[in-house]
């Protein structure tokens, strides 16, 4: 059983996460501290009582944490699942049909922005008009109040940045076949993106989802952009790591081939368990995109394949026009490259893919 102390503290706990969640002000929170310390009556009772909230609000916000977990008519929501830069998501359930769903809820300082709500629900809409078994499913967006947030498709797995995030040891990296299965079914999924004159912009392991089964589906398309369109003359758009150097120079018009280079870099990161360029200043990263020659010894002494360093360099080459030129191109050299080495195993079934190994956990 709890001490009346422990539950104070909680309570104090709980009143601070309101202030910071803006459910409450700071002046109403420091009316109830005294009389909470003195403990003349529960907190819930003074949220009433000094500070005027109804016991229907006080209700909500202890069934929601403070305003955290998000409700929506319809949906019963249950775990967190992901937090992205301008949004979060959630598993729920439809209640009327039983049917799991990720619910992705733009956060309410970008939702008050007109250009932000208007990229995400474009971005929502966009995942409903196509149609790919590598790329997310989009199931409409909706608003509850103020809160705005996309329905999608729910995929049971792990992005691959958490797998290499539970990785401890070079051991553990991701072995080169398996990698290359997850770049292949990442590339079909951009070429179809490519089909409909869409270039992605924003490749990297955490927007790729990895399940059990070894399915690869492609989540987020918030950059996304039509074949051509200009970027910012003054910074490249998508995440600093993953940037082509001319990305990088910023300006860069949206390019397949900009794209190939970002998923050179994130097979490099699986194979070898680290970022080609890296450093704690993104100024130096997009420097050495821009400047230094990829050099990796890990590439050379772990066993790899030479076919490998191929894909990794051709793909990760300075000069656009030196990369491969279509995400066909690339798709035929990888598959065949799969396709040989399935040829020469004799003890797993045509066609099918290798069990993915568990990851370690912290």
């Amino acid at each position: 059983m709890a001490s009346p102390e422990n539950d104070a503290q909680a309570d104090l706990r709980f009143l601070a996460k309101l202030v910071h969640r803006k459910e409450l002000t700071q002046e109403e929170a420091g009316a109830i501290v005294p009389a909470l310390q003195s403990q003349e009556a529960d907190l819930d009772a003074l949220l009433v009582s000094i500070a005027g909230k109804d016991h229907e609000w006080v209700a909500r916000m202890r069934r929601t944490d403070g305003g955290e977990i998000p409700e929506f008519p319809g949906f019963q929501v249950g775990k967190r699942l992901g937090v992205g830069g301008t949004a979060i998501v959630w598993l729920a359930k439809e209640k009327k049909t039983g049917l799991k769903m990720a619910l992705k809820v733009l956060r309410p300082e970008f939702a008050a922005k007109p250009a932000e709500l208007k990229a995400f629900v474009e971005e929502t809409r966009l995942l409903e008009r196509l149609e790919h078994p590598n790329l997310i499913k989009g199931l409409g967006v909706a608003k509850y109040g103020k809160t705005v947030f996309a329905k999608l498709a729910y995929i049971e797995g792990e992005t691959l940045l958490e797998i290499l995030d539970g990785m401890k040891a070079e051991d553990d990296a991701m072995p080169e076949e398996e990698a290359l299965r997850v770049v292949l079914e990442t590339a079909r999924a951009l070429a179809y993106l490519e089909s409909q004159s869409i270039v992605h912009r924003d490749i990297k392991p955490g927007n790729i989802m990895y399940t059990e089964a070894g399915r690869v589906v492609l989540i987020d398309l918030g950059f996304a952009a039509s074949s051509g369109a200009q970027g910012k003359s003054d910074s490249g758009v998508g995440t600093v790591a993953y940037l082509s150097p001319e990305q990088a120079r910023g300006g860069a018009s949206a390019d397949a081939r900009s794209d190939i280079y970002s998923l050179g870099v994130s097979l490099f990161q699986l194979v070898i368990g680290r970022l080609p360029f890296d450093s704690s200043d993104d100024r130096e990263v997009l420097r050495m995109q821009v400047m230094d020659s990829l050099s990796s010894p890990e590439l050379r002494g772990r066993g790899f394949t030479p076919h490998l360093s191929y894909f990794i360099e051709k793909m990760m080459a300075k000069e656009a026009n030196h990369r491969y030129q279509s995400w066909t191109e690339l798709i035929e050299d990888v598959a065949g490259q799969i396709e040989g080495r399935d040829s020469l195993n004799f003890t797993r079934p045509k066609n099918t893919a290798p069990p993915r190994p568990r990851r370690r956990r912290r």
